[in-house]
């Protein structure tokens, strides 16, 4: 970890605790933890205990999530919440199922990387939120959200939770330096990290940071089941990674902003939210560095499906059907013969949003939206390419990475995301040349 200047918080050399949905422990201060049970008459060092769910009490036993915090405040005691009016959250959008402000489109999409704010205008990483598209309604808890965030100021103060819904989080540029309930983390491109609902935390940032956030309004993300693969390979649980125990003892004022119902309220407390010394539970912030991801591939012929690359799941109730799916397209040798080696061309009965974290001799930041059954897929000079070139064993350069939120759902996007300053309108000549070679003789 690079070592960071005007921090809040110190970062360098963090501990983290390994492992996918384990269910740990861990004390910034020795003995913080009581023994033997969650809630004693009196905690150690009189701190006050406090659980905090992630499902509902009574779901089976291998799915029920939840924490238990020893902190030095309880995060009850905070001022009312009051609905924040005016114009910083102007652009984001929860609530699909109206069509007020959201632009319905079967076509193909691209945006290009979304501005940073000016240098005279500091925005920090809340306050830099905005609705791309989605689908369903928090209220009614159905749907998924995708946001893109950009920021060039830290949080100060100010901690955020959304109670929507989990918030996947992609960096494209820029390292967030994050501190939530639970302990401290770093997040950089090539990296994710995961905030379950709930869960109040708050970023630094030492310049101009962008990147993506996917939330899903129902259930929680979990690993892919690997069927005929066996037990290893994708995502392995043991490269997860989950924050420690930190606290601080800072009783100036603080800001706690809470989305809920898709509407932003804010309250103050004497007291920082981030007073856990210790915790113990399953339900946790979580990172993962995807250079870790150990792709499957075709090693004789034909393409696989792009499932065969999924980093998370949010599963619907349908078996095999996902709310949402997290995958990447990773570096990976390409050996295929006598195939058309790229993704091939598709209509799919599900909606991808596709970004590009880095690119060869490019900065990346793109992104790219393939709206349900829509057809989709290479360029006409990919395709004329990759149909005459002699095959070869190849290796994808590391510098190309992208990523896929992947839904079942059919996505509505927002009229200030589809607006012409942002989308590329000739993105449809991309495949303008793509001419009939069939000779019926």
């Amino acid at each position: 970890m690079e070592k960071a200047t005007g921090l809040k918080r110190t970062y360098e050399n963090l501990q983290y605790q390994q492992g996918f949905g384990n269910h740990g422990e861990t004390e910034a201060k020795k003995g913080a933890l009581p023994i033997g049970q969650n809630s004693p008459q009196r905690c150690p060092f009189d701190l006050y205990a406090e659980q905090i769910s992630g499902t509902a009490f009574t779901v089976p036993r291998a799915n029920n999530q939840r924490t238990w915090f020893y902190r030095i405040t309880p995060a009850v005691k905070h001022q009312p919440f009051r609905k924040i009016e005016g114009t910083t959250f102007q652009y984001i959008k929860n609530d699909f199922l109206n069509k007020e402000n959201l632009t319905i489109t079967p076509n193909l999409l691209r945006w290009l990387p979304f501005p940073i704010p000016p240098k005279d205008k500091p925005t920090n990483f809340v306050e830099g939120l905005v609705t791309v598209a989605g689908a369903g309604d928090p209220t009614i808890r159905q749907g998924v959200c995708i946001y893109v965030y950009t920021c060039n100021a830290s949080m100060g103060n100010t901690a955020f939770c959304s109670a929507d819904g989990d918030m996947l989080i992609v960096p494209h540029t820029g390292t967030l330096y994050i501190v939530t309930e639970h302990g401290k983390l770093t997040v950089g491109p090539r990296e994710i990290t995961v905030i379950p609902r709930g869960i109040r935390f708050s970023v630094e940032v030492t310049g101009d940071a962008r990147g993506w956030i996917a939330e899903v309004f129902k259930g929680h993300f979990k690993l892919p089941d690997l069927g005929p693969i066996g037990a290893n390979g994708l995502a392995n649980p043991r490269d997860f990674q989950t924050p420690v125990a930190y606290f601080e003892e800072d009783n100036t004022e603080w800001k706690i902003i809470q989305k809920y119902q898709g509407e932003f309220f804010e309250c103050t407390q004497d007291h920082s939210p981030f007073d856990v010394v210790a915790w113990h539970g399953n339900y946790a912030p979580y990172k993962y560095n995807l250079d870790n991801f150990c792709p499957m591939n075709a090693v004789r012929y034909d393409h696989p499906d792009p499932s065969i690359f999924t980093v998370l799941t949010c599963p619907t109730d349908e078996p095999g059907v996902a709310l949402l799916d997290f995958a990447i397209f990773p570096p990976r040798y390409v050996v295929a013969e006598h195939t058309f080696r790229p993704a091939f061309l598709h209509r799919n009965c599900m909606t991808e949003y596709v970004g590009i974290i880095a690119e060869v001799d490019r900065e990346g930041g793109n992104s790219n939206m393939y709206p349900y059954l829509t057809p989709h897929g290479p360029s006409a000079e990919v395709i004329e390419r990759e149909t005459t070139k002699v095959l070869e064993v190849e290796q994808s350069p590391y510098e190309d990475l992208s990523f896929m939120f992947e839904t079942s759902l059919m996505l509505r996007g927002t009229t200030w995301a589809l607006d012409e300053k942002h989308v590329n309108p000739n993105y449809d000549n991309t495949w303008s040349k793509l001419q009939s070679k069939f000779k019926n003789e």
